[in-house]
Order: C-alpha cells, then sequence, then structure tokens
C-alpha cells in the first residue's frame, strides 16, 4: 500500500469518527445513580422508564442508569423497585447534546400496599433530597472533597487538595497528617486497595504523585468499621479514580507558573538530557555492571582494577546557570463509552500529564549544636503521569481495569555555607538525583447474586514501588575560621577518610505489592429490621529489596604538597581522570551489610458486620475485623525480625437521625499502626538535609489504638453543613521518631512510648450567604470553615535521661484552621474562590538527651482562583495565586520554653533549626474539552 493510499484511508476513517460525533452529540441523556434513603447503598435492577413511552433501563450493579438519544425538553422519569414505593420526577430538562444528571432516592414500603404509592418530587426537589441522603448517609464519621470542589481550588495534586480536609494538613507538601496525628499514623487507598510507601526512610505516602485531575472523590475516613484496613488511627484516605465516562470527550490542559523566589532568577543547574525533562535518568549515573563488589574492595582489589574502577564512576559535576523557567502543565485525557443494544456498556478512559518545574530555595538557614549553615538549593522536578481505565458493565455485573503510573524525577543541586565547632569555615556540595515512581493495576468485580440486592465485589491488585538514588555526592570544603579574611588559605576538601556524610550513595528500592479480596453483602430482616449483612476475606503479600552502597575515592598519598594541591582543587577537578589513573586515589566503601535488606510481610484477614435500621431514626454498623500479620527482615547472614501478631478488632458506629437534616453520631473502635519495613531495619542513611543519621529499631512493637467519637451534624440546605465532633484515642505502645543527640552528628531512630493519647475537638461549616440577603451575589456565594483543637500527651520511655519526660505526639498540632469564600457570577461561567489555611506549631523531631524538641511555627497560607469558561463553557481559563502571603517556614528550638518563636539566640530567643521563604506561585492555565 503506498503512502497515498494509507493517508486517504487515514482521512476516511477520521472522517467517519468526527461525523460519528457529531451525530452522537445531537441528542441528550438523562443519568444517574438509584440509592436507599436511609443507608446509601446503591439499588441494583430498579426500573428506570420515561413516563408515558416505553423506553427505559435499569440500574447496573453499581446503580446506575443511563437513558441516551433524548431531544431537547423537560420529561417525567418513574423509578420502580420491589419493596419500594414507586417514585416519579418531573421537570428533568434535556438540553442537547448535554447530560443532565439526577440522582435518586428511594424509600423502603412500609406495608403491603405502600409499593403501589407514588411518590412525586420535581427534579429540583429531588437534586436537594439525593444530596441531603448522601450526605447524612455515611456510616462512618468521614469528610471529602468531590471533583467538582476539586476543580473550584487551585490545587494541582491531591496532597493539596487533602489540605481543604477538616482536620487534615499536608507536611512537606505530600504526607498527610489527619487529627494532629504524624503521617505514620494513617492509611490510603487507591481504587479500593491499599497504596504503600512511596518513602525509603518513612511510613508515609507521597500524595503529590497523584494528580487532582485524575481523581474522581476523596474521602477521609476518621472512624472505623470492619470492611476498612486496620492500619490506622488518624484517618483512613480513599482516593477513587474516574472510572466509565458518561460521555465520549476528549479534553486537554496547559498551564505556565511562576514562583516569586525561583522563576527568572540565577539557577544553577548540573547537566540534563532529554530523557531528564522526560522524568527519567539515561543510566550514566548507575554504578558500571562489572564494578566491584562490596566484598572485593573490603578485600582489596589489583591497583589496575581500582583505577578502572575510579574511572568508570560518574564523575561530570559541572554546574551552569541560567534562569529558571516557568513551571510547565500539560494534560490529555480521552474518554470513550460504547452503549449496546442489550443495555451493556463499555467504557475507557485515559489520560496523561505532564510537569516540569525549576525551584530554588535561597538563604535556607540550617543550624543545630556545632553547625551554622546557609544552604541555596536548586531543584529540577520533573512528573509524568497515565491513567488508564476500562470497564465493562453487563446486566447485573461489572469488570473494571484500573490502572495508574506516576514517575517523579527531582534533580537537586545543594551548596552549603557556614560555621562548624566556631572554627571552621565550610563549603559544602550536595548532587542528589532522586527518582520515585509507582504503578498499580487493579482488576474489579462487582456482580448481583440472585434477584434481590445481594452483591459480590472482588478485588485484585498489583503496585510496584520503585526508588532509586543513584551517585548522591556530598563533599565538604574546610578552612580554619581564623584564616576567614586571608585569601592565601584555600578550603581543602574532606577526601582523606570516608564517612556516610561525604560519600557517594547509589541506592535503590524495590517492593512488589499482590493484594486480593473478595467481599459479599445482602439485605435481610433481623428482628424485623432492615439489615445488611457484610463479610469478606482478603490478603496481602509484600515484598521489599533495598540496596544501598556508600562508596567514595579515598586521597592516600604521603606527599604532603601534592596533598594539599589536590585538596585544594575545584569539585569539577578534584575526581578527574588524569588524577585517578596517577594511582593517588583508593576505591572505598563504608557501611555493612546491615545497610541493605529483604523485607516481606503477608497480612490475612477476615470480617463481619451488620448494618441494622432500627426503626425509623437509628442505624447501628458493628462488627469485627481479625488480621493476622507476620513480617520478616533480614540481610545477607540472619534474619533479625521474625514476627507474627493476630489481632481481634471490634467496632461499633451509631447513628441517630434527630431530623430530616440533622445525625448524631457515636462511635468505638480498635485500630492498630504496625512498624513499616523502614522502622525496623538496621540501615542506616546519613540525611544531608536534616545532619542526622537515620537508623531503624527492629526492636518496635506494634501499637494498639483505642478510639471513641462523638458527631453532631446539620445540613441546613443543599451542600451544606454545620458539624461538631468531639474523639479521643489512646495508645499502647505508640511508635516515634526522635533524635540520640549526643554525639555532634546526632541519629534519629524510633522507638515505642509505653504511652499516649489525644484528644480534641472538631468544628465544620458550609454555607450559602443567602440567609444574609436575596440578592443574587450572596445567593451564589458559600462560605466554609473548618476549626480542630487537639490535645495530645506522650509519656517518653525511661531507658534514658531525655529531656522532655512528657511532650505532644511528634507531628500533632494544637489547632488547624482552614476557611474560604466561593463566589459564582455569570450564569457560574465566572468563578472565585479564596481559601485559608494554618496549623498551630507542631513537633517536628522529638528532643533527646542534650537538646530539646524542634518546633515548626506555624504560618498563614492564602491561595486564590479565578476561573472563566469560554466557548460554550467547553473552554476554561483560570488564574490561581498559592501562598500570596509567602510567610517564613521555620523550624526551631523553643529554648526559652514559651511556646512561640523569638528569633535567634543572640537575642535572647530560641535556635532556628531550619528556615526558608517557599515563595508565592501564580499560574495561569487554560483547558478544553471537545
Amino acid at each position: 500500500m503506498n503512502s497515498i493510499t494509507i493517508f486517504k484511508s487515514a482521512a476516511l476513517t477520521l472522517l467517519i469518527s468526527f461525523l460519528s460525533i457529531i451525530s452522537f452529540a445531537q441528542s441528550g441523556k438523562i443519568s444517574g445513580t438509584v440509592s436507599d434513603k436511609k443507608t446509601g447503598e446503591t439499588l441494583i435492577g430498579v426500573t428506570v422508564k420515561i413516563k408515558g413511552t416505553t423506553k427505559g433501563v435499569s440500574t447496573d450493579v453499581d446503580g446506575k442508569y443511563l437513558l441516551q438519544a433524548m431531544a431537547s425538553g423537560k420529561y417525567t422519569l418513574e423509578f420502580s423497585y420491589v419493596g419500594y414505593q414507586n417514585k416519579e420526577v418531573s421537570d428533568v430538562e434535556v438540553k442537547s447534546p448535554s447530560v443532565t444528571n439526577l440522582n435518586v432516592i428511594l424509600n423502603e414500603a412500609g406495608g403491603q400496599n405502600l409499593g403501589e404509592v407514588v411518590i412525586k418530587a420535581s427534579f429540583k426537589q429531588e437534586s436537594v433530597n439525593s444530596l441531603y441522603a448522601q450526605q447524612k448517609n455515611s456510616a462512618l464519621i468521614s469528610d471529602g472533597i468531590s471533583s467538582d470542589q476539586i476543580r473550584k481550588s487551585p490545587d494541582r495534586n491531591t496532597s493539596d487538595v487533602l489540605k481543604r480536609v477538616s482536620g487534615a494538613t499536608i507536611q512537606d507538601n505530600k504526607f498527610v497528617i489527619v487529627r494532629g496525628l504524624s503521617d505514620r499514623y494513617n492509611t490510603a487507598t487507591l481504587d479500593n486497595s491499599t497504596l504503600p510507601s512511596t518513602e525509603p526512610n518513612r511510613k508515609a505516602f507521597s500524595f503529590d504523585i497523584v494528580p487532582s485531575n485524575l481523581v474522581d472523590k476523596i474521602t477521609i475516613n476518621k472512624t472505623a468499621t470492619p470492611d476498612l484496613p486496620a492500619d490506622f488511627a488518624g484517618g483512613a484516605v480513599s482516593i477513587t479514580t474516574k472510572d466509565i465516562p458518561e460521555e465520549n470527550f476528549l479534553s486537554f490542559g496547559i498551564g505556565y507558573g511562576y514562583n516569586s523566589q525561583s522563576t527568572f532568577k540565577d539557577f544553577s543547574a548540573t547537566k540534563k538530557n532529554a530523557l531528564s525533562y522526560l522524568g527519567f535518568e539515561d543510566g550514566a549515573k548507575q554504578l558500571a555492571e562489572n564494578f566491584p563488589t562490596t566484598a572485593m574492595i573490603n578485600n582489596g582489589i589489583s591497583n589496575a582494577k581500582n583505577i578502572a574502577a575510579l574511572k568508570s564512576l560518574p564523575n561530570d559535576y559541572a554546574i551552569s546557570n541560567r534562569s529558571a523557567l516557568p513551571t510547565q502543565n500539560y494534560q490529555l485525557s480521552l474518554g470513550r463509552v460504547k452503549h449496546y443494544e442489550s443495555g451493556n456498556k463499555f467504557g475507557a478512559l485515559f489520560s496523561a500529564t505532564y510537569r516540569n518545574a525549576q525551584t530554588i530555595n535561597q538563604d535556607v538557614e540550617r543550624n543545630f549544636y556545632v553547625y551554622n549553615y546557609n544552604d541555596n538549593q536548586y531543584r529540577f522536578s520533573t512528573n509524568i503521569g497515565g491513567l488508564a481505565n476500562f470497564a465493562y458493565s453487563f446486566g447485573k455485573n461489572k469488570i473494571s481495569f484500573k490502572n495508574i503510573y506516576n514517575k517523579n524525577y527531582d534533580d537537586n543541586y545543594t551548596t552549603r555555607e557556614g560555621v562548624k565547632d566556631g572554627n571552621s569555615l565550610n563549603q559544602f556540595y550536595a548532587y542528589d538525583v532522586m527518582q520515585k515512581s509507582l504503578f498499580k493495576s487493579t482488576l474489579e468485580g462487582d456482580h448481583q447474586i440472585g434477584e434481590g440486592n445481594s452483591k459480590i465485589k472482588w478485588t485484585a491488585s498489583f503496585s510496584n514501588v520503585g526508588n532509586n538514588q543513584p551517585n548522591q555526592l556530598k563533599i565538604n570544603y574546610t578552612k580554619p575560621l581564623a584564616a576567614q579574611n586571608d585569601p592565601s588559605v584555600l578550603y581543602q576538601a574532606n577526601i582523606t577518610s570516608l564517612g556516610k556524610d561525604n560519600t557517594r550513595l547509589f541506592s535503590d528500592l524495590n517492593e512488589n505489592i499482590y493484594s486480593g479480596d473478595v467481599n459479599y453483602n445482602t439485605p435481610f430482616k433481623l428482628f424485623n429490621a432492615s439489615t445488611t449483612m457484610k463479610v469478606g476475606l482478603g490478603s496481602q503479600y509484600r515484598d521489599r529489596n533495598y540496596t544501598a552502597r556508600f562508596i567514595g575515592a579515598e586521597l592516600r598519598t604521603n606527599d604532603a604538597a601534592l596533598q594539599n594541591t589536590i585538596r585544594s582543587l575545584p569539585i569539577t577537578q578534584i575526581f578527574s581522570q588524569s588524577l585517578f589513573e596517577s594511582g593517588v586515589y583508593k576505591l572505598s566503601e563504608v557501611g555493612n551489610d546491615l545497610d541493605n535488606y529483604d523485607a516481606n510481610s503477608f497480612t490475612n484477614y477476615g470480617y463481619a458486620m451488620l448494618d441494622q435500621k432500627l426503626g425509623e431514626n437509628f442505624r447501628a454498623v458493628y462488627g469485627v475485623r481479625a488480621e493476622n500479620y507476620v513480617v520478616k527482615l533480614m540481610n545477607v547472614s540472619n534474619t533479625y525480625v521474625d514476627d507474627t501478631q493476630l489481632d481481634i478488632l471490634p467496632s461499633v458506629n451509631l447513628t441517630y437521625a434527630l431530623t430530616k437534616k440533622a445525625n448524631l453520631r457515636a462511635s468505638y473502635y480498635r485500630t492498630l499502626a504496625r512498624p513499616e519495613f523502614r522502622e525496623l531495619s538496621l540501615s542506616s542513611y546519613y540525611d544531608y538535609e536534616l545532619l542526622a543519621n537515620i537508623t531503624g529499631n527492629p526492636n518496635l512493637k506494634r501499637s494498639l489504638i483505642d478510639n471513641a467519637d462523638l458527631r453532631y451534624e446539620l445540613y441546613p440546605g443543599a451542600g451544606e453543613v454545620f458539624s461538631v465532633s468531639a474523639f479521643y484515642k489512646h495508645f499502647t505502645n505508640a511508635i516515634e521518631s526522635y533524635r540520640y543527640d549526643v554525639l555532634s552528628t546526632p541519629d534519629i531512630s524510633f522507638f515505642n512510648t509505653p504511652k499516649a493519647y489525644t484528644y480534641g475537638l472538631e468544628f465544620e461549616a458550609r454555607k450559602n450567604l443567602s440567609f444574609i440577603s436575596e440578592s443574587d451575589f450572596m445567593k451564589n456565594t458559600t462560605a466554609y470553615f473548618n476549626l480542630s483543637l487537639i490535645k495530645s500527651k506522650v509519656n517518653n520511655p525511661t531507658d534514658q535521661e531525655y529531656i522532655d519526660k512528657t511532650r505532644p505526639m511528634v507531628g500533632q498540632s494544637p489547632y488547624v484552621v482552614n476557611a474560604g469564600l466561593q463566589h459564582s457570577a455569570l450564569d457560574n461561567k465566572l468563578n472565585f474562590n479564596i481559601l485559608y489555611n494554618r496549623i498551630g506549631r507542631r513537633i517536628i523531631q522529638a528532643g533527646g538527651i542534650r537538646f530539646p524538641s524542634t518546633w515548626e511555627n506555624p504560618r498563614d497560607v492564602l491561595d486564590f482562583q479565578v476561573s472563566y469558561k469560554v466557548i460554550k463553557s467547553r473552554g476554561e481559563i483560570k488564574l490561581n495565586a498559592g501562598d500570596i502571603l509567602n510567610q517564613r517556614s521555620i523550624i526551631y528550638f523553643d529554648y526559652n520554653g514559651d511556646k512561640k518563636y523569638n528569633g535567634s539566640v543572640g537575642n535572647g530567643g530560641d535556635e532556628t533549626a531550619m528556615s526558608y521563604k517557599p515563595g508565592t506561585n501564580i499560574s495561569l492555565s487554560f483547558n478544553y474539552s471537545f
């Protein structure tokens, strides 16, 4: 086939596809979900008909329906289901080619003839009723954000979104803290399966790797039911990605951003290649395949092999100076849905995202004990993400296949100057590339069993987490402080002896996770009360391999003059090929077998629970979960962790409907917190930003947590809420990180505190301002506010003389404030959103024996967004401004104990451990959907 024929065939295919889309778009649709008014359970097999016609469909296994190929106009829909009252909804308006969304709630029939009674409602009334039911029907105390709210905020990724949830804060711009509990006390699921820790040195999931545009909804469950993972105390974050689209679409987005601290400023950049801009490293920084093993180096290698190995090390440390480019964001999404005459449907959703940012943190203070440093940090970051979701709905069954991939590439270059020990000037350089990746694939099945609303749901999932750090180089030059103004005294590199703070690190973490579960739920009558029973079984197997090699070129020469000359060379010359060939360097390696480990865990669980409606107003959800957990950690010589735990975890959640718009909730549940692999591992890692070594503790025990909650919630209007919550948590063997600070280079490790507790109050309000005035302005304006007041207390262990006998838990803030105003105008085409966040001071590192804890100082964060819809509302322009106030981020030692930051010690105040300005972010983006 020649090129002309190929071109004609392709053009004809595109034309047919375009015409089919145009034809398809000429008719409108009505879609929605039908659910039980009291429980919120979706109903399978509800008949949905257009009144006065024979046209109708049934809800699928998710309770969803779709009426298509409808002309513009107003319709009345009829909903009927065995055992429920029939319902008619009028004034359902269809506007071609749009999709009209109508969610409907049905009431159980209270007697033999009530099923024949027809409940009538208008489209507007039913939309409000279904929203009320959705708000009230959760069995849990939970808070969440929908995709619509996400679109109206300036948030680029999931970590930004989570800051808006009541009681939630974000640490390091990516780790979630719920109810004042650090990230290790929270868990996360993506599409109903547990997410792994993405960090090599802590138990945490980096939420910044999930772009917000891929998310359908986010919920933080603050209480537990038996069907939730047990490994949490603060919150279980549930992320659901989008599924079968309601209609075919193709959309793209493009955006550029400006950071006041970085963009167009002088940027010191390491060498890049095309793959760096795509989020990958080309392998040039990895160790050569034939590089000597640790045993070979320790046993001694020949001079020829020594030189060859040194020459094979990556040694390009040249720095170029240029202007930092604006942040770039690109997104392309495609949705396709195929409806069959049988009522079956197949859907596919694809999305690709790309982001590149070049950021500068200048004049970062880092001080501790004998260190007084000032850093300049330059970070080149690329993020690529992809989503491919497929689903097939047939009869009362649905099969979904969801896949997500994300890759983060960070190339960090740090320069440091300052004084150590009060007598030496330091010039420090760090070259640090970090590649993080997440791949997750989930296969799900939903099936109706029998003729009722009984269902089986099963899930099989595979996840892979990668964390690769090739050739992290750290090198320090010093000279006496007394010679500060003497140019004849040169800085000299510390290359005559090696430690983990001045070597090259080559580390690689790879973890595979296999999980599966099956869940069955069925409705029945128990003691004449409508009851749903749910039971389930599941397993998860994790297998991690972590390798780390600390390698360096150690200067070995007896010629003092030559040694001084070499040590005074700049970093671009000090490791030159000619010096390696001269034989003055010896290849050395520090560390031992404990720096590498293999780990695996096997969790098997089962649960049983009942969801009962006792009368018109009372609901009880109760049951028990059993988990058996086996964990092993080993290095090449022995297995040093081998533990098995069986835990029985009861829970009860009670809800009483005070009115149609108000609930009173109470709950008790037992959960746990298991040590993460890294927290158990004896592997030691030097963190040059923390100026500390991080080491695990294989003697850690799992924590048991008893939780109690009480909440009053009122829903005064559609989309409005007012709630007050109280909670209490008691920890046995709480897991905490602390700083062992006897030496000049401290060790950060983990211990079990024998006793800890936390308690608090939460207030949340979301209200339309029409109660102030009936003007259009107030009707289109909504204010929201949430406040958490929290107190915790930890009793430190008594094995050492810690400065703090008692203290708050690490990461716990005494208060969290979120507030905002949303306004829409011009028939919802123009939208404004202003958001405010502040957290109370919290411990970042628990104190040790010589020095108190370090605290993060509160800062006010103000964000703003304005968006305008164009081109028949298919396009949208957004202007975002993030962190407008740009207040300094400060971590400090509270030496005077007055619970606030007082500046430097020299002024009789505190010592600044770390301080920098993150900068204000301003971005402009355009999105368009075909």
